[in-house]
């Protein structure tokens, strides 16, 4: 997501461990990979064909363009399709000032937390296939979070106080961003702390990160707030657990080759390098640097990493990218290749959210969870566009990443967006791309019927 802090953009890409966990042996026996799908036309096609105007599209290329010239970007990546059929297409930019080589629609772009939606969907795959229910506590599957205590404030002692959870936290709840986790970065409680202090992402492996996790609180009684949180790297671990298969090779078997997604995973091989863009850290003047914060090039995405992120550890292409929301728009399939069911894909991207907790006061980055704007399983979720103030159609569902990257899926006008740039620590003066388009693209479909 594009953050307010870039504490959090520099944990998200320390991510680098991964554990093997132990299955029934039922579990482990290897499968042939699926076929990938045939080749997707991208050659986009008259606008006015399914209900866009041309001359109104104008604007989103001026938006991209403009944001190029003003520093906000180094480059950009956008593709909308409408009905199955690429609208447009285009790269605005520089993939890599320095050199500069222009940006180009094959490039490889991190996807930080747009990863999360993909874990998801590796999750409703194992889901479907019985080996899990929302109602389900997480101990059932993970035995180290069978005794896990809840922050309740701090004595006079200066100690901090723990009590029971009153009930386990549930696999809808982690799902969620409702179980308790955090991921310590964005509050200052003596439990923030803690995480913090564990430097769970510089763990030897997944085992490892589990165990530190198991020893430290909740940060609050299960159900009861929305915090943003290392659920998704939870998760990654129990794909691993249920599938018998690292989650790179599981997303590879079950979600990548399938859908054709031939750049997508947790690493850049060498001979794709030159494709991959340049991240750029904005400045206190506004402006870009391609010097962050020392501690970002230690995941630097040429090997793949013993703990691959389920909350952040992917790369892909714009195309990469289109091709896994395409799916989900299809209701989970593409070109005759079936990952999820639709009454799945629904369950995934339906609001899930209680109002106690769409007020306002729970939000990451520029995502607020409120009335009309709720959360999905590992995606946000607009139920109700007018009351949450924006154009989208009803049912729309989306995230972003911490390098700017962003995409939706809106079926009821049956469209998918795929923006991709490689902007990290956004300030309030950063131009908001994300919802920027959204403007621009709704304002140029002038006839939705169509």
């Amino acid at each position: 997501m594009k953050l307010t802090r870039i504490t959090f953009l520099v944990r998200l890409s320390l991510v680098a461990t991964l554990a093997l966990a132990t299955l029934p042996s039922s579990a482990q026996q290897p499968h042939p990979l699926k076929a990938a799908v045939g080749k997707l036309d991208l050659n986009p096609v008259k606008p006015e064909s399914v209900g866009f105007s041309s001359e109104r599209l104008e604007r989103l290329h001026t938006l991209m363009e403009d944001a190029v010239k003003r520093q906000q970007v180094a480059g950009v990546v956008t593709l909308l399709a409408r009905h199955g059929k690429v609208v447009d297409y285009r790269a605005y930019g520089m993939r890599n000032i320095a050199s500069s080589t222009p940006m180009t629609t094959d490039t490889i772009f991190r996807d930080y937390s747009m990863t999360k939606p993909v874990t998801a969907t590796a999750m409703m795959i194992l889901y479907e296939q019985g080996r899990w229910l929302p109602s389900d506590p997480i101990s059932k599957y993970i035995p180290e979070f069978a005794h896990l205590k809840v922050y309740a404030g701090t004595g006079a002692d200066g100690k901090v106080i723990l009590e029971d959870p009153v009930h386990p936290p549930t696999m809808h709840e982690l799902m969620t961003h409702t179980a308790g986790f955090t991921y310590g970065i964005f509050g200052d409680t003596p439990v923030d702390k803690m995480v913090r202090d564990a430097d769970l992402f510089q763990s030897k492996d997944l085992h490892e990160f589990i165990t530190k996790l198991a020893g430290l609180p909740l940060l609050y009684q299960p159900g009861t707030k929305w915090v943003y949180s290392v659920s998704m790297d939870i998760q990654g671990y129990i794909v691993e657990k249920l599938s018998g298969k690292t989650l790179p090779e599981f997303d590879r078997d079950e979600i990548f080759k399938p859908l054709g997604m031939k750049d997508a995973g947790f690493y850049v091989p060498e001979d794709k390098w030159q494709r991959f863009a340049k991240v750029y850290w904005v400045t206190d003047t506004g402006g870009l640097s391609d010097h962050g914060p020392q501690t970002v090039n230690r995941r630097d995405f040429a090997h793949e990493p013993s703990l691959p992120s389920g909350g952040g550890g992917m790369v892909s292409t714009a195309e990469d990218y289109y091709r896994f929301a395409t799916m989900l728009l299809e209701g989970g399939q593409l070109g005759g290749q079936r990952i999820l069911s639709p009454a799945t894909v629904h369950l995934m991207s339906s609001n899930h959210l209680p109002p106690s907790l769409l007020t306002g006061q729970f939000k990451i980055g520029t995502q607020v969870m409120r009335p009309g704007f709720g959360y999905g399983y590992n995606c946000a979720v607009v139920y109700d566009p007018p009351t949450a103030d924006l154009p989208e159609g009803k049912g729309t569902f989306f995230w972003d990443g911490a390098a700017g990257t962003w995409f939706w899926i809106d079926p009821t006008n049956d469209i998918v967006f795929v923006g991709m740039i490689q902007r990290m620590g956004a300030k309030p003066t950063s131009e908001n791309l994300q919802y920027l388009s959204r403007s621009v693209v709704y304002g140029a479909l002038v006839d939705p019927a169509k």
